[in-house]
């Protein structure tokens, strides 16, 4: 296999985590919107989890897109 070629399946594989992430914030929103519509008064105290909920997954998106950034336009000697 091309070392190029290579490449480019190595950042299609890194980019599969921006499909995890969207899995997981929908998981997470929906969750904390059937939540809060079966007790609305706990909907405040959950508020602070959905964010901390939401950036991990989001930063987990982003860590696969700059792993396939790297992968893509960082020459290596040789």
């Amino acid at each position: 296999m091309e070392p190029a070629a290579a490449k480019l399946i190595g950042a299609g594989i890194a980019c599969l985590a921006l499909a995890g992430a969207g899995v997981g914030i929908g998981t997470i929103f929906g969750s904390y919107l059937q939540g809060a519509l079966r007790n609305p008064s706990a909907a405040a105290g959950q508020f602070t989890n959905l964010l901390i909920g939401f950036a991990l997954a989001e930063f987990t998106g982003l860590l696969g897109f700059v792993v396939a950034m790297i992968i893509l336009f960082v020459q290596i000697p040789g």
